[in-house]
């Protein structure tokens, strides 16, 4: 399918409204610090450096926006929960994240990175609950998973899919490394049926008009995203 092939790179915003107007689709990667989240997407478009991977957790402090072949975005949030980061920081990008997921008109569904070895922290689970409620999907990607044995990785997607059972199909979880490429068809097949393409079908635009249901529910608390 290549859906997130030869992606683009076309602004990057320290605020919302920097960011350009609500024209085509997009889907929003977001997750903890040190989860794999840059690794993961450099991986889906096939670039090397196409997101910014740094030594430091918690240090991009951007919201990146990648433009795909078919016109939808791919839209790249500052990691959260890097305690080391000063707590204006860390407020400052809670707001950004708050603002750009609640109010983004054209926001089709939230990719949730979760390193394999620790899903489903505290701050992912705030992070779900909050989210959830907006109506949108959710997929997780279960990062590093070369890093598990086979039994190991059975384990934790099967963990993980029961914890979330009570969101039904609302929220899908895979296993996903960028080290051996694994899993990348998986979350394009699930990516693309959101943006309404059909394997084999990533050369046209397929942005689907669809009404969102507003958010409710409580944000994130103090000083947690970094």
């Amino acid at each position: 399918m290549a859906l997130f092939r030869h992606a683009t790179f076309e602004i990057s915003a320290a605020k919302p409204s920097g960011l350009p107007p609500s024209l085509g689709s997009e889907i929003a990667f977001a997750g903890r610090s040190n989860a794999g989240k840059s690794s993961a997407i450099n991986t889906l478009v096939g670039h090397t450096r196409l997101a910014f991977v740094s030594k430091t957790p918690g240090r991009t402090q951007l919201i990146n926006v990648f433009r795909m072949k078919n016109g939808a975005a791919l839209v790249d949030l500052p990691g959260y929960g890097y305690a080391q980061v000063p707590l204006a920081v860390r407020l400052q990008w809670q707001g950004l994240l708050e603002e750009y997921l609640i109010r983004r008109s054209n926001l089709m569904g939230l990719v949730l990175i979760m390193d394999s070895r620790r899903p489903l922290t505290e701050l992912d689970w705030k992070m779900i609950g909050w989210f959830a409620p907006t109506g949108r999907p959710i997929h997780c990607l279960l990062t590093k998973s070369d890093k598990l044995t086979r039994q190991e990785q059975s384990k934790t997607l099967r963990d993980t899919r029961a914890a979330l059972a009570e969101y039904g199909p609302r929220v899908t979880v895979q296993l996903f490394s960028s080290l051996k490429k694994t899993g990348m068809e998986e979350v394009e097949k699930i990516v693309g049926g959101w943006l309404g393409i059909e394997a084999g079908g990533d050369d046209a635009s397929h942005d689907r008009e669809q009404e969102k249901p507003s958010a409710t529910g409580g944000g994130l608390a103090e000083g947690e995203i970094a």
